[in-house]
């Protein structure tokens, strides 16, 4: 056993979730897991996520057999049904007409893998979003400027995405954006991270 401190690890491509860990001042490495996202048939939402933050987390603790490897998974889901990242302009459209004037629920999964014990942690953050009544002219602009293809539910809540928005309810607004930080600061804390 040694008294470095372990290597931290990201688990994503996601700039949005690098710029999110560095707020902890801590740090840390990036790479991005190659993992298969698909739902399992059956699978909740609530369990995909969780499913698919321990199989990032896990995709990389080969390679880093010494580190606390952070993996995190969003989706959105309205009345049951999963909203994915769009990937393409027309299903971004679809996304937010259907969220237009309705609640949507984001669900992300967190995992905090030490790969030198086996030990993990994780859970699910719950964020509430209420959508203004959108026009199809106001998600074209929207689209337009934000290119919001490879985000959940088609919008960055960073950016202009909160002016989709009257109203949010949740305990910790990081979570929107892809990694729950207070969550993952206690997780930190459990596996003796010091924190500033």
């Amino acid at each position: 056993m040694t008294d470095q401190p372990q290597p931290l690890i990201l688990a994503s491509s996601s700039p949005f979730r690098r710029e999110l860990l560095a707020k902890l001042r801590l740090s840390f490495q990036h790479h991005s897991p190659d993992i298969d996202e698909s739902a399992r048939p059956g699978e909740t939402p609530t369990e995909l996520v969780l499913r698919l933050a321990r199989d990032k987390a896990a995709a990389l603790a080969e390679a880093h057999p010494d580190a606390l490897i952070i993996g995190s998974d969003q989706v959105a889901v309205i009345d049951g049904e999963v909203l994915g990242k769009p990937g393409d302009h027309d299903t971004a459209v679809a996304q937010l007409r259907h969220a237009s004037g309705r609640t949507v629920q984001f669900l992300t999964g967190l995992c905090l893998l030490n790969s030198r014990t086996g030990r993990h942690q994780s859970g699910c953050e719950r964020f509430t979003v209420h959508f203004r009544q959108l026009r199809d002219h106001q998600i074209e602009r929207y689209i337009e400027l934000e290119q919001p293809f490879n985000c959940a539910g088609s919008f960055k809540s960073e950016g202009l995405g909160i002016v989709l928005f009257k109203a949010l309810e949740g305990r910790d607004p990081n979570a929107l954006v892809g990694l729950p930080l207070i969550m993952l600061t206690d997780f930190l804390a459990a596996e003796g991270v010091a924190l500033p």
